[in-house]
């Protein structure tokens, strides 16, 4: 298998650990995550949303058959329960292991006021309620649920844990506390929020009370990130070849496709790889949309590309929508 360097990380790269073609019958993968006996949950567009995969690529149970409109995001909770995004349904569920509905927030089939006319983000008019269009959800220590709430609204919605609605924050725009599309969502170890706002290309960061803390930048559309253990950020970014709607143009000169950019804790660049140049080859990407780190440091990256690729013959209907890179040390 080829191998993939960035930095200081070095990985063998697999892109038919779990094989999903993009016109295949399983669809494309759009999200990843991880329980803690590393068994990976893949939520796919497909007739079979919920895929659950022994770290080998055995498959080893599927759910979650006609509950979804359009799957969106994938996170597990410290007892791995599954909670997943459904952006076209306006909802999300909470289900046990074994795909049994616990809960669901908000109003299946029923988006929120914003002025919104359609997925496309530039049709805000204002911040609304949970939820229009919800994309990925986070979740705390004290088990409060943040979720990133998406193409049409442009907030974060803090839950406790039993789905009382505590606050919110965000409005459209691209100043501080503004979102041109919260995509992404996770929480690092000192309980700090972090969002990719993606049509503004960074991830803006906040208290868990919504105060604005800071961005990073130097980043290309981020759709999603993970922290692992080291409090590392793993960015997947969309980059600017893919996912663009009408009228916001083509990739210029210079600009890179998708790729996964690693950050510490500060923000710093540690590690970069992938950039569109070959992106159905192993190791490289055209629309990186999930991510997530096992606890053996080995890393996951979904691709819608079939939704942003192949539909529009980008890219053939084969290319890769998982990828597993396998930390390969000296």
């Amino acid at each position: 298998m080829p191998s993939t360097t960035a930095g200081p990380f070095k990985y063998r790269t697999d892109d038919t650990w779990a094989k999903f073609p993009a016109n295949g019958p399983d669809g494309e993968a759009v999200a990843v995550a991880c329980d803690s006996r590393d068994r990976v949950y893949v939520f796919l567009r497909g007739p079979r949303p919920v895929q659950v995969f022994s770290p080998d690529g055995t498959l080893i149970g599927t759910w979650g058959a006609d509950r979804f409109h359009r799957p969106h995001g994938i996170t597990l909770d410290r007892h791995d329960n599954v909670y997943c995004t459904d952006d076209i349904g306006h909802a999300v569920y909470l289900f046990d292991t074994e795909g049994r509905l616990l809960r669901t927030l908000g109003t299946p089939g029923s988006p929120s006021d914003t002025g919104a006319t359609s997925i496309d983000y530039r049709t805000i008019r204002h911040s609304g309620r949970p939820f229009h269009y919800p994309t990925n959800l986070a979740i705390a220590e004290s088990g409060d649920i943040f979720v990133a709430d998406g193409y049409g609204n442009a907030r974060v919605h803090r839950f406790a844990a039993d789905g009382t609605l505590l606050n919110s924050w965000g409005e459209p725009g691209d100043g501080p506390g503004q979102f041109h599309v919260p995509h992404g969502i996770a929480i690092d170890s000192s309980g700090v929020i972090h969002v990719c706002d993606r049509e503004n290309s960074r991830i803006q960061r906040f208290t868990q009370d919504g105060q604005y803390i800071g961005s990073w930048t130097d980043l290309a559309r981020p759709s999603q990130l993970f922290f692992d253990r080291s409090s590392r950020a793993f960015i997947a970014e969309l980059g600017y070849r893919a996912g663009r709607w009408p009228g916001t143009g083509d990739a210029q000169p210079g600009e890179t496709g998708g790729r996964v950019s690693v950050l510490d804790s500060h923000g710093a660049l540690l590690a970069r790889w992938g950039g569109g140049a070959n992106p159905c080859d192993a190791g490289d990407f055209f629309a990186p949309h999930g991510i997530c780190v096992d606890s053996h440091g080995a890393v996951y990256v979904t691709e819608v590309a079939w939704t942003a690729g192949a539909a529009t013959g980008r890219v053939p209907g084969h290319c890769h929508t998982l990828q597993k890179f396998v930390p390969v040390t000296a």
